[in-house]
């Protein structure tokens, strides 16, 4: 038991130092670059678990606006805003199951454009013959090519 109090008072020091650490951390949260949704949030939730080992509680709405603060406007602008809009208060596990929904639609979209992409790129050949010739005639609608520098 001595040796748990020993690293409890060397490692979940609960002075106004570590406070201002973890709060600094905790408002600096960021998602990083080539760091998945999944792998963010959960990285988000093991801080948040460290908080309370330190006695620093979090409301659950100021959880979820720390989260939603954290994603880069570039790519989750548009979600923030959807989700927060004519709200009065957030629920951070609302939140993450919105993140999470969100995720799973834009990675269908991807996965269904890189697709439809890859359809569009086939070029379509010339049509051949049953030999594997060329057919190569010109529509008998069409006139003959003149050339418009000799008139």
């Amino acid at each position: 038991m001595k040796m748990w109090e020993i690293l409890e008072k060397k490692y979940l020091t609960k002075n106004i130092e570590s406070r201002l650490y973890f709060k600094r951390k905790l408002y600096r949260f960021q998602l990083k670059k080539g760091l998945s949704i999944a792998e963010h949030m959960n990285n988000y939730t093991k801080f948040l678990i460290n908080l309370v080992n330190v006695d620093m509680n979090i409301e659950e709405e100021k959880k979820a606006l720390i989260l939603l603060n954290s994603l880069p406007d570039e790519e989750y602008k548009t979600f923030v805003l959807t989700l927060i809009n004519e709200k009065q208060s957030l629920n951070y596990n609302d939140v993450l199951a919105a993140l999470i929904n969100y995720e799973v639609r834009r990675k269908n979209k991807q996965s269904s454009f890189s697709s439809t992409s890859a359809e569009a790129l086939i070029v379509r050949g010339r049509g051949s013959n049953q030999k594997g010739k060329s057919i190569c005639k010109r529509s008998k609608s069409r006139p003959p090519f003149r050339d418009l520098k000799k008139n």
